[in-house]
């Protein structure tokens, strides 16, 4: 129910085609004539090759190299997938139950305390006769038996579907068609379809998609094993024509700010009825992004623990030369009525903010106060005067937020030109330099100027740090200052324009890495994610914006973790603590890091990391291997958004565990 990728049609640079796409005869001839005489000689040098000695001298050679690659194919089908192998590699080793298990499956099911009734709701108008018929084989393939499939035809011209609709809707008494007389568009038909629904739950399915034969029964599991859940998302990926299956997007657990900016529900959706009832069904008005309106309302009533996520593709979206994706528009129809649900959301909720298209999605912009609060910039260092000149003549050049204040925590500099420097600044207003001559401990050194700071906010800023976009700071405060913010960090980037920091992903490295690091910038990364505002379980401190009141809530940074880790620990605890962790990507800034890092002996700067990892290992634990703003579909090895080999998910056939909801005041 969103517009449809597209993939290019296929083309040979060596033939030229006519005007109506067919080769031109002649041309065609002429390249096979040449590609025969070609064959011809080639075939003619592998004879005279094998008449020669030397052949046949190498022939024991040959059958060795031969009997060792036979091998080492076999070791490595025995030792199972390989690291870093293709998609389809993946799909085949991981995502593909067979017959014993879904054999297994359909003996769980009826072990389950109750079967719950999933109602696939299908809208229907002029589809491909094909692709609409393996639609409708997808859902009649499933391990899952209890489900019913309403279609509403929206007045189709084309009899062959009509009729492939009727035969469909005789064969098998779970599928409902209803033919509606005048075409009303998606909206509406999607509604006709809602009517016919006598299922708890209903899922999501345009008319030519596929679902995975597990779908339904991965849903049907997560309602029976939370039944406080109201809506329910998958993982997604695209199928072409030739049924080959491509650009996965493995998604976070439920992460307000990333569905603000696009529609994370999407595919696979399945949403208790009742509520789909409660909010009044599709709005017209909304063709092309009625989904999407239907999910913001429908989120606006329930609770973050009520919409679940199941870590798995369960919905492949078909791409294919006459899909509705191609529009010269700068701004479709879909994305116009995503936009206009997306500001109609902020209307209804009571925010201040705006949303417009950008590439990868919606770009939210949250108003600030009309007489923004001050904001203590709190910048540690020891020497470094020409990093620190120019962090502070950046920001003062280019930041266009009108109210901060900068305290420079000098760490025992001894550099003359640095303490002249630092001097100037503590002269002029809205500079103060604070003296700490202790043994170097950041989140000491940071604790203390927030202590000192006179900000309703604090912002933690390096010494290596330089302003690229002007609104940055007006932008992070925006984010910092929504009910429900904890931590708000900024888009860092290497001096070579790549990406160094767009949010922290837990248990990479083995504690923590940064998202997308080396990225290009302008790259959108997995599923869009590196160029959209969205949740993350921790941002770094190199750059980071949050109310002063709960750094000192929370006791500020952690100590213990005087160098490696704590801006990690302090978002856990934030997160605890119930605020979310926000990242902007349009607040961007050059990180040139680790340039002012000492010259430590590394014997003891592993020791001294080593001991932080253990800290954050016994603090957080397992935590650190399930980021619900990751996957367990992505590798930990890096921060590339890879796939992961094997995947962190549980098997299709672990046993039922039925969590009990929560009881609420």
């Amino acid at each position: 129910m969103h517009s449809k990728p597209t993939l290019p049609a296929a083309s040979s640079p060596h033939v030229r085609p006519q005007p109506d796409g067919r080769p031109d005869g002649a041309q065609f001839r002429r390249r096979i004539s040449t590609l025969e005489s070609q064959n011809k000689a080639l075939l003619a040098q592998a004879n005279a090759m094998r008449q020669s000695t030397s052949w046949r001298v190498t022939a024991p050679l040959r059958r060795f190299v031969e009997r060792a690659r036979r091998a080492v194919h076999v070791l490595h089908a025995l030792r199972g997938p390989r690291p870093g192998g293709s998609y389809t590699e993946w799909i085949a080793a991981y995502d593909t139950p067979g017959r014993g298990m879904r054999a297994a499956l359909s003996s769980a099911i009826a072990d389950w305390p109750s079967r719950p009734l999933v109602s696939v709701l299908m809208p229907s108008y002029n589809g491909h006769p094909a692709w609409l018929r393996q639609a409708i084989e997808s859902v009649r393939a499933q391990i899952y038996p209890a489900w019913e499939l309403c279609i509403a035809d929206d007045a189709s011209t084309s009899e062959e579907v009509r009729s492939l609709l009727q035969r469909y809707a005789r064969s098998d008494p779970r599928i409902k068609v209803e033919f509606r007389t005048r075409n009303g568009h998606i909206s509406a038909a999607s509604n006709t379809a809602l009517a016919l629904c006598s299922g708890e739950w209903i899922v999501l399915l345009d008319h030519d998609d596929l679902l995975s034969p597990h779908a339904l029964y991965c849903m049907a599991r997560e309602i029976v094993e939370h039944p406080d859940a109201r809506m329910i998302y998958s993982d997604e990926d695209v199928i072409d024509a030739a049924g080959r299956r491509s650009s996965p997007y493995f998604k976070p657990d439920w992460n307000l700010d990333l569905f603000r900016s696009h529609n994370l529900l999407s595919h696979l959706g399945a949403y208790q009825k009742r509520l789909v009832e409660e909010v009044g069904g599709f709005r017209e008005g909304f063709e092309g992004s009625q989904d999407y309106d239907l999910a913001l309302r429908c989120m606006e009533r329930v609770e973050s623990a009520q919409i679940r996520h199941v870590p798995r593709v369960l919905y492949h979206w078909r791409a294919h030369e006459q899909s509705t994706a191609q529009s010269s528009d700068a701004k479709p129809y879909a994305k116009l009525a995503a936009e206009r649900a997306l500001n109609e959301h902020f209307q209804r909720v009571g925010v201040r903010a705006a949303a417009e298209a950008v590439p990868e999605g919606y770009c939210v912009r949250y108003a600030l106060p009309e007489s923004p609060p001050l904001v203590s910039l709190i910048i540690p260092t020891r020497n470094a005067a020409t990093l620190v000149r120019q962090c502070v003549e950046s920001i003062v050049d280019k930041t266009a937020y009108p109210h901060y204040e900068i305290l420079l925590v000098d760490n025992g500099s001894d550099d003359p030109e640095a303490l002249a420097y630092f001097a100037s600044l503590d002269a002029q207003p809205g500079f103060t330099v604070i003296r700490d001559d202790r043994p170097f401990n950041y989140s000491a050194l940071n604790n203390l100027a927030v202590a000192r700071a006179r900000g309703e906010l604090v912002a933690l800023v390096n010494n290596d740090i330089e302003v690229v976009s002007p609104e940055w700071l007006g932008e992070m405060v925006s984010l910092a200052l929504q009910p429900g913010v904890g931590a708000v960090g900024a888009k860092l980037l290497f001096p070579d324009q790549s990406v160094q920091h767009a949010g922290v992903l837990l248990g990479v490295g083995g504690i923590a890495g940064h998202a997308h690091k080396h990225l290009e910038d302008w790259q959108p990364g997995h599923g869009g994610r590196a160029r959209l505002i969205q949740s993350f379980s921790a941002v770094t401190a190199a750059c980071l914006v949050v109310r002063k009141s709960l750094y000192e809530q929370l006791g500020g940074l952690d100590v213990n973790l005087g160098v490696a880790f704590n801006d990690v620990d302090f978002c856990l605890r934030l997160r605890q603590a119930g605020y979310r962790n926000v990242w902007t990507p349009y607040a961007e800034l050059l990180h040139h890091e680790s340039a002012t890092r000492g010259a430590d002996v590394e014997a003891e700067a592993r020791e001294r990391l080593d001991k932080e990892a253990a800290y954050m290992r016994q603090r957080w634990g397992d935590m650190l291997a399930a980021d619900p703003a990751y996957n367990p579909n992505l590798t930990l090895d890096n921060e590339t958004f890879g796939l992961a080999w094997p995947p962190r998910v549980a098997p299709l056939d672990t046993p039922l565990r039925i969590h009990t909801p929560e009881a609420r005041p």
